[in-house]
């Protein structure tokens, strides 16, 4: 690579650091929210649609992926191994670390799953503090004895 790719590598690096969001900075003082957008990540129909994506696209891909490497995965295990009394160190591996892949696929459609069932009860919870908290106001409130 010569030097002048490099550099325009870091430079195109930088110009896009500059423009994407950072992590260790405040928000904007307006008001919490930065150009005008409010700081709610998405709407009900977003979190409706995500946690669909996750149900219809996700869950049923990860499901689908993992048993096909399972299925390979047991072939080259079968391969590697011993045939005539000798086999391959390869195959004892090859088989532990598919043994912690397959819990960390299940860990992830756990976590899809909880990731979902979050996005799905959103706008229920935020309702349910809505209510809860103006039939408190109501209680205290001396207007309504007026």
């Amino acid at each position: 690579m010569a030097w002048d790719e490099w550099e325009q590598i870091k430079a195109d690096g930088a110009a896009r650091q500059s423009t994407s969001t950072r992590l260790n900075q405040l928000a904007a003082a307006a008001g919490g929210s930065r150009a005008g957008k409010p700081d709610m990540a998405s709407s009900p129909a977003a979190k409706k649609a995500a946690a669909k994506a996750i149900d219809d696209d996700l869950e049923p891909g990860v499901t689908r992926d993992g048993k096909h490497a399972a299925e390979a995965t047991k072939a080259a295990v079968k391969a590697f191994g011993a045939k005539d009394g000798h086999g391959w160190d390869t195959s004892g591996a090859l088989k532990r670390a598919h043994e912690t892949w397959e819990k960390q696929v299940e860990m992830l459609l756990g976590r899809l799953s909880s990731e979902k069932q979050a996005l799905s009860a959103t706008g229920i919870s935020l309702q349910n503090n809505e209510l809860d908290i103006a039939a408190r106001l109501a209680r205290q409130s001396r207007i309504q004895g007026i």
